[in-house]
Parts: C-alpha cells; structure tokens; sequence
C-alpha cells in the first residue's frame, strides 16, 4: 500500500477529501485532530461519546458518520480506542480502517496516537483482495494518507512491520492461486525472483532428487504431470553460525492420488501448499527488512494425481534417510514429503533448529477448529518461544503432545513404518511420523496449519488465505536467532 506520511495539521482537516478516520477515547477524549473535527461538527463526536451506541461499542471499532457537516470527507470513521491500546487493539483499529475504506482512499487522523506504526499495520494487512483472474478485477485502492506528529519517524518505525506485511501478502497471494496457474514449476519461478531481494535461490529438479534417493516425496508426485522440486532459500544476513531452518510443504493440489478425496469440497486443496507458503512468506520478509540472521527455507513442491503411474495403496517406498515406508493411504502424501525435505535440510546445513510447516492432518481441525494451529515439538524451550511470538502476534497456536506411546499406531509388517495410523490421534500419529526424520540433538517444531492457513475471514484477512505464521516466524527469529 502506497502510503503518504503527513505532520499534523488540524487546519487542514476540514479540506480533506474521501475517507477520513478520527480516534477518540472510551471516555470522549479527543486528540487535536479530533477535538477539530468535532468543532467543525459543532459538537457532534462529543454527543457521540455520550451515548448509548458508543458505550456499547467494542474497542477497535468505530462508528460511521455519513457527510460530516462542514467537511470535504465523504464519510467519517470514529475508531474507539483507549489513550494507549495493546498492539493488537491498534492493530484492530487499522484493519477497521481498512474495512471502512473498501476501495476508496483514506486519511488516518492520528496526531499523537500511541502504537500508530501498528495502527497503519493493521490497515496494510487487512487491505488485500485477490481478484486477478476476474475479466474485470477491482483492486483494493493502494492509497492512505496519515497525519500525525512525527510523521517521518512514524514512517521509520512502520518500515519493518511493512515488510513482514509483504512476507504475508506473498503468502496470501501462493495459497490462493488456483492450481493451473500455480503449478510446481510456476511456484519455484515465483520463488526465484526473491533473488531480486538479496535470497539465494537453488531449484532442485527430479534427476538431482532421485539421486539424493527422495523416493518418499518422489512418490507423491509421480502421477502427475508437473515435475516435483525441492527449492532452496538462504537468507544469509548473519554471520558464519549456522542457519536456523524452516521446512514447508507444497501439494500444489492434492487429489488424494488414487485413495482419491470426495468431489466435494475438492477444489480448496489448492491450499495444500501453505506451509510452503509461509516459508516463502517468511524468506521474503526477513530479506526485505535485512535480518541480521542466517535462515534457510527448503519447500517440496509436488502434486498428487491419481494416474497410471500412481503410487497405490500398499507400496513401499524408501526415503532419503534409507527408512522403508508403506503407503497404505496415498492422501496421507505431505508427511511423505517432508520425510525426505527435513532430512535433507539437516544433512545438507545442519540447522541450530528447525520449524516445518504443513496442511497437514483434518484431524487438528477436529481438535482445534480454524482458532489455532497444532504445535508439536521436541524442544521445550524452542517451543515455549514460538508460542510467545505467535501469541504477541495474535497467531493462534496450542501445543499437542508427542509420546512413543502413538509410535505402535504406525508401525506394519511391511516395513519400517505406515504413512498413517487411522482415524484415532490422526495429527498425533502424523507428528510421530515426521519425528523420526529428525536427528537426535536438532530443536525441532512440527506446526500443523490445516485449520488457520486459510479459513478468512479474519480480523486481518479477508476470506481466502490469511498468512498465518509469517509475522510470528519472523518475530521468533527477530527475538532469538538475530545478532
């Protein structure tokens, strides 16, 4: 979003054209900008605050006034807020903006607002559509004018929140493409012009895989026509210490190969690329401010087709790490590939810690809905700081349990292990699975996103896609992985 940084000038407010939005306190209280609009109104906010309606009113809301008497604005939006809002009630308060805006510009009459930077974050993030493959798209208005003290340094403190606010947008922008024109080969060039930004880029094809001996995530494709890939980020903005890694899924569309899903509802499983998604989201945000931190991000880009060449139900199939796999259910596929993709990773950059990303199970949506994602891990204080990031961030996250006990539930005669273990503690046994591809001594955090990677509409998405997990990945690794 383009956005104009002005000082604060109360003179100037009742010229001001489109959209404006004032704050004012629980209380009535006004700041300079406010207490001039409510005179140009001739006393209207202050009868506003006095009523009813405002009292009941929730924090980070507003109210609309249509043609405000003795102003140029079309409409004016009243945001409630306290003197100093939480980051998330500011937050709040900007995708209100956002939502109040639609496609028309808008000015932000902040003065000395606290958390501005956050406000304008939470109006960057919220002002997003996805509309490219209409005959006629209409794109939300890319313009917002803000007038507050200090205007340049708010524009300072804003400029790292707005590049995580690119990483989620990227995010969005993957996860809502269909699949037809966001097949594996398109993903992996979208993927390279991250170059632009100072990523490094390596695209492994599938001569190069097979000689790595990834015959699981090779498995998942081999009904398809697009060729699968492996891609490889690294952000090296720290110094010579290794890089901390993200793993993420990518099923640019998942059928369910020949253990093939119900028609219905088929057509959302262009999201089975999410943790993929993030990843890229993250690479992007953490290149975009220059992190002072060395992160590499390793996606596996397949899609699972029922085909002739297939994998069937039954097949035994070997992994990077040499561990035999029987795939008794062929839409139990994203395990598969991040077997190989998180063996690879350690084997290849030996990571300080590691964090996969995957649309991975229906049964943490049975669990914990579109509220949270599934956090699994084997490193109690590298879980406890993902938790707090996500929780500062307002991304929802639980953590679930690992125990050998589930470890019987994959277990076959056929070989080392099953890709799944039923219906019963189905993400449990998915997390028990992906275990086993992780090294003793790496830190090590499986998230399951099924449920929050694109249920929208949220505070701060609309329907579709919500990059969940960019902003709390790049706060965790701002927090603990940065020099």
């Amino acid at each position: 979003m383009d956005i104009i940084y002005l000082e604060t000038d109360a003179s100037a407010l009742a010229e001001i054209t489109g959209k404006l939005a004032v704050v004012m306190g629980p209380d009535g209280a006004m700041n300079t900008l406010t207490r001039k609009a409510n005179t140009l109104m001739r006393g209207a906010l202050k009868r506003l605050s006095e009523g009813e309606a405002w009292e009941k009113l929730a924090e980070g809301k507003g109210m609309v006034i249509k043609v405000p008497e003795r102003m140029a604005a079309s409409a004016l939006l009243v945001l409630k807020s306290p003197r100093t809002p939480s980051a998330a009630l500011a937050r709040k308060l900007g995708a209100s903006v956002a939502k109040f805006a639609g496609r028309e510009p808008v000015t932000l009459a902040l003065a000395t607002q606290a958390r501005a930077e956050e406000v304008l974050n939470g109006l960057v993030l919220r002002a997003y559509s996805f509309e490219r493959h209409k005959s006629e798209p209409k794109e939300v208005a890319g313009k917002a004018t803000v007038m507050a003290n200090g205007a340049e340094a708010l524009k300072e403190r804003f400029a790292p929140l707005a590049a995580v606010a690119s990483g989620v947008h990227f995010t969005r922008d993957l996860v809502n493409e269909p699949a037809n024109h966001l097949t594996t080969s398109e993903f992996a060039t979208r993927l390279q012009a991250l170059e632009k930004l100072g990523v490094k880029v390596e695209v492994l094809e599938e001569a190069a895989l097979e000689k790595l001996g990834m015959g699981s995530l090779l498995c998942v494709g081999q009904g398809s026509e697009s060729p699968s890939k492996v891609v490889v980020m690294q952000w090296l903005g720290g110094g010579d210490e290794a890089p901390f890694a993200l793993v993420g899924k990518g099923v640019v569309f998942d059928t369910g190969g020949i253990s093939i899903k119900p028609a219905a509802g088929m057509e959302a499983m262009t999201m089975d690329m999410g943790g993929a998604g993030v990843v890229s989201g993250v690479m992007k945000a953490l290149a975009t401010r220059k992190a002072k931190a060395n992160v590499v991000g390793v996606v596996g880009l397949v899609e699972n087709m029922p085909d002739g060449k297939a994998t069937r139900p039954g097949d035994v199939v070997t992994s990077m790490k040499g561990d035999t796999i029987e795939v008794i259910n062929t839409d139990a596929e994203g395990r598969l590939v991040l077997a190989d993709v998180l063996w690879y990773t350690q084997e290849r950059f030996a990571p300080k810690g590691m964090i996969n990303l995957a649309t991975l199970t229906g049964a943490i949506m049975v669990a914990l809905g579109h509220e949270k994602a599934g956090v699994f891990s084997n490193d109690d204080a590298l879980c406890a700081a993902f938790l707090k990031a996500a929780e500062a961030e307002g991304e929802g996250a639980w953590r679930m349990p690992l125990a050998k006990a589930y470890d019987k539930l994959i277990d076959t005669r056929m070989a080392d292990m099953k890709n799944t273990g039923g219906r019963m503690a189905g993400s449990i046994t998915a997390a028990q699975f992906l275990q086993r591809f992780v090294k003793d001594g790496t830190p090590w955090i499986h998230l399951d996103i099924a449920g929050v990677a694109s249920p929208g509409p949220t505070d701060m998405a609309p329907k579709g896609a919500t990059g969940w997990g960019v902003q709390a990945l790049n706060r965790l690794i701002a927090d603990h992985f940065e020099s």
